[in-house]
């Protein structure tokens, strides 16, 4: 009898260990790719990671409709564009209708957070979104509360870090402060905020910490020690995530509110497009963020568990790379839904694999290359950038995976690139005779050459216009 008990009592056991996952742990799901990977897909694929929380950047129906039954809690969002739209009571009214009460059903979509812009305070956007944030912010709110949704979805708006800061001459957590210029803004948001009991959303980012700043003690973005960690009234900072948290828990406390709940909307590290952008460096933070997470510590400020978003889900190929060319390779997956690293998910040291995407369908085995028998190379230049500028090159950079190509390869890169926005299509891998199609894979042991998958979505329209510029280029060249 004793046996039979030890063997449940082992099988419990590993029930238990395998249902235990970092508390709070959501993703970002961005969906500006030129092909998407279907949304049952990726939600299939968040279930099967024990993922249970995901954000959003919009409120896309198919998006939606995907994740109506998957039990997955839900922040939605309003871009920074229709935030001067949602100063309109009556269109907020409209928005919650179309986008929360629609899908409030049993078995509909958890939504638990509407996300009112995305870093509108943002430093680089000049005060563009200023006036119009936290009137929106209002009719929302306001809007979910008459809907009889405000005591279970809240409105927040995800933040920047660089809405707080320490002063130059004393550059400590606990001396934080909300930025000068937005102060009695951001004091005006966090006492509505605590009225709704909603939480504050921060988007924090160590990898920033260290992008363009070759001064910056690269081992402060980890979570693995340093050798002189930042030492604040007798409390030691080893790393920038800890420090960038309390220094807003700081800030929260001078405004009155110290207690406010907080979420991390973004965090997380890219694997190509800079020099501290990749596959080892990612590997080497959420091996230190996830056991952190994983152990409810919390921070020095703020102990306990810490509700957390990771950036991103899945890389996306046409997205601005106004910031950097990292922009795109933000994902935990690839393109494809396929892991870039080994990961664990529950933070208590299981050595975890991610599991793929399933049924993912690629387009054939063909790639584009260039025409080593070329005669005419003076229009290579142009149709290098050409194919570049509307596919994603961004590998090609300084400090990235294809950077060592030679100029054949690095030609072909971008004409693959193009090729594969294209769905393959004849036309788009010519280049006026600069390049030639093969079903021999070009990839090198460091630069991948990718072929695309069949998504729901492909940029088809984009893609014809494309292909006619082109034809209309190629005329024109020829005359």
């Amino acid at each position: 009898m004793s046996g039979v008990k030890g063997v449940i009592l082992v099988i419990l056991m590993g029930l238990f260990w395998t249902s235990i996952k970092v508390e709070g742990l959501g993703v970002n799901w961005g969906t500006m790719a030129t092909h998407k990977m279907d949304p049952k897909t990726v939600v299939q694929m968040m279930k099967d990671n024990g993922i249970t929380k995901v954000k959003l950047f919009d409120a896309e129906q198919s998006t939606m409709s995907a994740l109506a039954g998957s039990g997955i809690e839900v922040m939605i969002a309003i871009p920074n564009d229709q935030l001067l739209a949602m100063n309109d009571y009556g269109r907020a009214k409209k928005f919650v209708q179309r986008n929360v009460t629609r899908y409030a059903f049993n078995g509909g979509v958890n939504i638990k957070y509407v996300a009112v812009g995305n870093e509108p305070f943002l430093k680089a956007y000049n005060g563009s979104f200023q006036k119009t944030t936290f009137p929106a912010l209002q009719n929302i709110q306001n809007a979910l509360n008459e809907a009889g949704h405000g005591d279970t979805i809240k409105a927040t708006v995800p933040s920047n870090a660089d809405v707080y800061g320490s002063p130059t001459d004393n550059p400590v957590p606990s001396a934080g402060r909300f930025r000068p210029d937005i102060n009695d803004q951001m004091v005006q948001l966090v006492q509505f905020l605590a009225q709704n009991k909603a939480p504050f959303t921060v988007n924090i980012y160590p990898f920033l910490s260290l992008y363009g700043n070759d001064n910056f003690p690269i081992d402060f973005a980890f979570f693995d020690g340093v050798n002189q960690p930042v030492v604040d009234n007798g409390i030691q900072y080893t790393n920038v995530f800890d420090a960038n948290y309390d220094t807003l828990v700081s800030a929260l406390k001078v405004a009155g509110y110290g207690d406010m709940p907080i979420i991390v909307g973004e965090v997380g590290w890219p694997t190509d497009g800079d020099k501290n952008a990749n596959i080892n460096m990612a590997y080497r933070f959420y091996n230190g963020l996830m056991p952190r997470l994983g152990s409810n510590k919390g921070t020095p400020l703020r102990p306990g568990a810490i509700e957390v978003y990771l950036f991103g889900l899945i890389d996306e190929d046409a997205k601005s790379i106004a910031p950097g060319n990292f922009e795109r390779h933000w994902g935990i997956f690839r393109y494809d839904g396929q892991p870039k690293f080994a990961m664990d998910i529950s933070g208590r040291g299981q050595n975890g694999q991610l599991v793929p995407a399933q049924n993912v369908r690629y387009q054939e085995k063909r790639w584009c290359q260039f025409n080593p028998d070329a005669k005419d190379l003076s229009k290579l230049g142009e149709n290098i950038d050409f194919a570049c500028t509307f596919s994603d090159c961004t590998p090609l950079g300084y400090g990235s995976s294809c950077n060592g190509l030679d100029a054949n390869a690095n030609a072909s890169y971008a004409f693959n690139a193009y090729y594969q926005v294209q769905n393959q299509d004849e036309m788009a891998c010519n280049f006026q005779g600069l390049a030639k199609p093969t079903t021999l894979n070009i990839s090198t042991d460091t630069c991948r050459f990718n072929i695309q998958i069949v998504g729901t979505y492909s940029s088809a329209t984009r893609a014809s216009i494309y292909l006619f510029v082109y034809a209309l280029i190629l005329m024109f060249c020829s005359l």
